[in-house]
């Protein structure tokens, strides 16, 4: 496996494999490699001729105070990981390399899947990922993207982007890889106390709750939404962002929860913040 840190040498490497034939899958992550990714990275393996693992911590999807310093970066094990996956490159830019002097464009998804949940206590997070993810795709233009249902939210925007955009590349959404308690394997899990991971355990249970709930008839947000509510609130180190059931497909409210429904949560557990879902086909009608 080859570490590519310039634009110019990934671009020509990914234009070389197009032009002899060679379908490219890209699975992008800001590195601190961990199961869910692999599960990823595996999955493009298999699909795609050539793979490119990127690891870029982006500085435009960090708000103010947020973690951006801190976050997690082992470059060396990001490289182990991908190898042992049989990646074909690891795309590892610097900041400058992505965001040169002088660099003055955004991309911007519509308000209907942005300036709800993660949207609204991130008011500019979503607009550095699909700023982020429209340059990744320039430079590899990869044939499949692969990413992880955890950022369900993050998900639907990246799938609006590049139909908008027409980029040509088909948005590959994998199951939630998951701890033995049910906690969704993120980066930030390296932030928390024992304590703090046994109080994280919650966020599972309350999201299994109300897959319980829905797969015996409940249809009432409100009801679910507060049985969800009670259930994290019943930890108290829990500060409870927001929970919401919404359709999974547009992330509108709705009135009664039928067809395909997002129930989603963020959470703050001492200075790290954690987000999760669950979605639940109801039958409609029911």
């Amino acid at each position: 496996m080859k570490t590519v840190t310039t634009v110019k040498e990934m671009r020509a490497l990914t234009e070389r494999w197009r032009r002899n034939g060679k379908t490219v899958a890209l699975v992008p992550t800001m590195g601190a490699l961990h199961d869910g990714h692999v599960s990823l990275i595996k999955a493009a393996r298999a699909a795609a001729q050539r793979l490119v693992v990127s690891a870029f911590v982006n500085p435009t999807q960090f708000g103010p105070g947020e973690d951006l310093d801190k976050y997690p970066r082992d470059l060396k094990r990001d490289a182990r990981l991908a190898a042992n996956e049989k990646a074909d490159v690891l795309f590892a830019p610097a900041s400058e390399e992505i965001y040169p002097a002088g660099f003055d464009t955004t991309v911007t998804v519509g308000t209907a899947l942005t300036q709800t949940m993660c949207g609204l206590a991130r008011p500019h997070h979503f607009q550095g990922v699909t700023t982020v993810v429209a340059k990744l795709l320039a430079i590899i233009r990869p044939h499949q993207a692969f990413f992880g249902q955890k950022d369900y939210q993050q998900t639907l925007v990246v799938k609006r982007l590049a139909a908008d955009l027409n980029t040509g590349c088909e948005i590959v959404v994998l199951p939630t890889v998951r701890e033995a308690d049910g906690l969704a394997k993120s980066s930030r899990n390296t932030f928390l106390s024992e304590e703090d991971r046994r109080v994280a355990g919650a966020i599972y249970q309350a999201l299994k709750l109300a897959e319980g709930m829905l797969q015996v008839g409940e249809r009432h947000p409100k009801e679910l939404l507060e049985a969800v509510r009670k259930r994290l609130k019943s930890e108290p180190k829990l500060d409870l962002e927001y929970v919401v059931a919404k359709n999974a497909d547009t992330l509108e409210d709705v009135l009664i929860l039928s067809g395909r429904v997002l129930v989603a949560v963020a959470v703050h557990l001492g200075a790290t913040r954690l987000i999760d879902n669950v979605i639940v086909d109801v039958p409609s009608g029911s």
